[in-house]
């Protein structure tokens, strides 16, 4: 039977750690904050607060012993990238890690990551279909600090491509969906002139998503 190491208890790690161990496996569940810890113990066979950047108490917790560990350290990138270094050094057979932008997750992949998840973005996508369709403006948290928003195409966007960069360069946000001419789309083959009356669903920050929802 393999034995897996969750390291980092956000939402994302606590369901991964929980539903791992519901399913018998062996789960070592690590964090720095000891409420989380705390919270995760019941469900696991062994819960540690430890900092897991630090490869000499990982190795005391017995994490060099296992055969998959999960990084769902996302926010803190630098914690995340430390970690996955650390876990490599240790020669985890095979280390799965979280990441919060692409370039976060060519970094974790270059450091031997064997899978990267994207929850938030793939979140975002499941979230897509579910949203009202008649709303002007609805945002929806993924995170504690990325949001999804849905919208009529504001008028400072008619006439532009969605694949221009003028969504990135300018309000920092990311098309992930978009209803053009009655039709949804969620791939970005086409170079589709946003018109009036399409809608469209961005993902980025909270911040800028704030900062959007004040101009549209």
């Amino acid at each position: 039977m393999s034995n897996y190491a969750i390291v980092g208890l956000g939402k994302f790690g606590f369901n991964v750690a929980k539903g791992l161990a519901q399913q018998g496996l062996n789960v070592i569940a690590v964090d720095h904050d000891e409420e989380k810890v705390r919270d995760i113990n019941e469900y696991v066979q062994e819960a540690i607060m430890l900092d897991s950047t630090d490869i000499r108490a990982l190795r005391e917790a017995g994490i060099d012993q296992v055969d998959v560990a999960v990084v769902s350290i996302g926010e803190n990138i630098e914690s995340s990238i430390l970690t996955v270094m650390a876990l490599k050094e240790l020669k985890i057979e095979t280390v799965v890690a979280k990441a919060i932008t692409p370039v976060h997750g060519q970094i974790l992949a270059k450091l031997g990551a064997a899978k990267i998840i994207y929850p938030e973005m793939e979140s975002a996508k499941k979230l897509v279909k579910k949203m009202v369709k008649n709303m002007h403006y609805e945002t929806i948290d993924l995170s504690i600090t990325m949001k999804l928003a849905k919208m009529n195409v504001p008028s400072f966007w008619i006439g532009i491509s969605i694949l221009s960069p003028v969504f990135e360069t300018e309000f920092n946000v990311k098309p992930i969906a978009y209803k053009h001419q009655g039709v949804w789309h969620t791939s970005f083959e086409n170079n589709d002139i946003l018109e009036k009356g399409d809608i469209l669903v961005v993902l980025g920050d909270s911040n800028h998503i704030e900062a959007l929802s004040k101009k549209v």
